[in-house]
């Protein structure tokens, strides 16, 4: 690829463009489980088509998704759901933008420093919003960098394509069900916060929900019943020794995590009445999958683990906690050694004057697993920073956003033009 037709596409980045688009897209409350999400991807409709890019906008048939064995899990309700594939060219393509353009709820409004969490305001260089990192600016560098390849008028020797998705957040249906109607390719770039560094991996997590039983008695009697809060206690000392065990030894692209896998309580509720001792007790949490671990084994350890506990107490031995799994199933994912994307986009991220990107795993679940598992390297790189995603002051610094366009238009460029 001649440096004369890199120029060219670089030059055709639409800066103010991209903000605006970007802005646009923030505004339109995308929470998981609305009708916004849906919103969202004619949105993108919109814009994939005004691109002249091939679009196969879909509505799901969610009975039969749902009813795959290989289904990985719906957190909250849908009654309708699209898909949103944008192609340049004919044939499979040689490169895949991914994107999300789901978003988890605001929370209290009141905690926004303005109170709207789709307000999009610009303050010295930096977007505030919800959804401005994770991963609405993804979005909108990917469409900005299609456009300068389009404005380029360069031809295209292997197809360019775009898929957006709804569902990530509680699950990864969109993708799953993308990657079902045959939308695939040599290689994938998912434009999720990577606060400037190049993550080829991801471990998993997946839901538990404990269930504890006991026996209830009047408080004034308690020693007649069975607590199920103190039955949990030697439950939940049994799952830290097992976090600690799982992670003695982090696979190299996690060790530079103080915990590389998880395991936390997020919810506990138990008892009906203040005076009563509880004869019931439900726990919900995270479980992190070790990368290359397979779901069924991460499952297998946590159940022993739980079942161990309970045979070493006189109660739980004949009346042991439930175990159950449910929400979404986020398997670990690995882009294969030695795979070019990785070099690629290093290559691509120094060639725009950003320097030498860091590799690094990521303790989170993505759809990375899911193009990983169809047979498509995939790594993530994208504007902003994992750690305000999903908070009340989730912000993205324009000039994030503005870089990655010019690494994505350089990485379609030189992968498929």
């Amino acid at each position: 690829m001649s440096a004369d037709v890199e120029r060219a596409v670089l030059a055709a980045l639409d800066d103010d463009l991209i903000v605006e688009e970007l802005r646009e897209l923030v505004r339109i409350p995308s929470v998981d489980g609305t009708a916004e999400e849906n919103v969202a991807q004619e949105w993108v409709v919109g814009r994939l088509s005004t691109l002249g890019m091939t679009v196969d906008h879909w509505q799901f048939d969610l009975p039969a998704i749902v009813g795959d064995p290989a289904f990985p899990g719906m957190e909250v309700a849908r009654s309708d759901a699209w898909g949103c594939v944008g192609t340049l060219g004919d044939g499979t393509p040689g490169l895949i933008f991914n994107g999300h353009v789901d978003v988890v709820p605001p929370g209290d409004l009141a905690l926004w420093p303005d109170g709207d969490p789709y307000s999009a305001r610009v303050t010295d260089g930096i977007m505030w919003g919800r959804g401005t990192c994770d991963m609405k600016s993804g979005i909108a560098a990917i469409l900005g960098a299609v456009r300068a390849v389009v404005a380029s008028g360069i031809e295209l020797r292997r197809p360019l394509a775009v898929h957006t998705v709804v569902g990530e957040e509680d699950g990864g249906l969109g993708t799953f069900a993308t990657l079902r109607r045959g939308h695939t390719g040599a290689a994938c770039l998912i434009a999720e916060p990577t606060a400037g560094t190049v993550i080829p991996a991801n471990a998993g997590s997946l839901t538990f929900r404990l269930e504890v039983p006991g026996l209830a008695t009047h408080g004034s009697t308690r020693t007649r019943g069975i607590s199920a809060i103190e039955k949990f206690e030697p439950v939940h000392a049994a799952l830290r020794e097992l976090e600690a065990a799982r992670n003695r030894e982090p696979h190299p692209l996690l060790a530079h995590l103080d915990l590389a896998n998880p395991l936390s309580i997020g919810r506990v509720t138990s008892g009906d009445w203040a005076s009563t001792v509880p004869d019931q007790l439900m726990a919900e949490g995270r479980y992190g999958v070790r990368l290359g671990e397979p779901v069924e084994e991460a499952r297998a350890a946590f159940e022993e683990t739980v079942a161990a506990a309970c045979e070493k107490d006189d109660w739980l031995r004949d009346h042991p906690v439930k175990v159950s799994w449910p929400g979404g199933v986020f398997a670990s994912g690995l882009l294969p050694e030695g795979d070019p994307l990785l070099a690629d986009t290093l290559q691509a991220i120094a060639d725009t004057g950003a320097g030498a990107a860091e590799v690094r795993g990521g303790p989170y679940g993505s759809d990375l697993r899911q193009y990983a598992a169809a047979g498509v390297p995939t790594l993530q790189y994208g504007p902003g920073d994992v750690r305000v995603a999903h908070a009340t002051d989730e912000h993205v610094a324009l000039a994030e956003v503005l870089h990655c366009a010019r690494v994505y238009a350089l990485l379609a460029v030189r992968r498929c033009a």
